[in-house]
């Protein structure tokens, strides 16, 4: 079994796609998890090429929102489309990676993601409220990689 695997329990991953759609039930905006063993990459830079690949950036309001982990190599990136980074207080994402890297020093590694998901998905909410019609445009599920293995 590769780190990947062994990151999170299956349980652990079912709570945190239910934690995905609990936050995008009222907005439109939508959010992702992708983990992967390492990068040799610049972490950000290969976030957004994440990003990319996962078609996030094809959201009809570009409020898109990634969290990105490399296991192996210890990093973990908060992406946010234009759309959701144009809104935000300017210290939003720091401030979320902040309660998440709390948890995760700790080995609380669910409870840093749900705490992610849930305080992007509060902002998607409150810039990008759920409206009559917006349809789930990408999936809840956690997207795994294994580019270095």
């Amino acid at each position: 079994m590769s780190k990947v695997e062994d990151f999170l329990s299956s349980i652990d991953e079912k709570e945190i796609v239910e934690a995905i759609r609990k936050a995008e039930l009222k907005t439109s905006g939508e959010i992702r998890v992708h983990i992967e063993a390492s990068t040799e990459k610049d972490p950000f830079q290969h976030a957004v090429e994440v990003f990319h690949y996962l078609k996030m950036d094809n959201t009809k309001e570009s409020n898109g929102v990634i969290i990105y982990i490399a296991v192996e190599s210890k990093v973990f990136v908060i992406y946010g489309d234009k759309g959701i980074n144009e809104v935000v207080p300017e210290n939003f994402w720091s401030s979320t990676k902040d309660i998440m890297q709390e948890h995760f020093k700790k080995g609380e590694f669910k409870e840093g993601i749900i705490a992610g998901v849930t305080k992007a998905g509060e902002q998607l909410q409150k810039f990008f409220p759920w409206q009559h019609g917006d349809v789930n445009e990408l999936p809840d599920s956690i997207s795994k990689g294994d580019d270095d293995e």
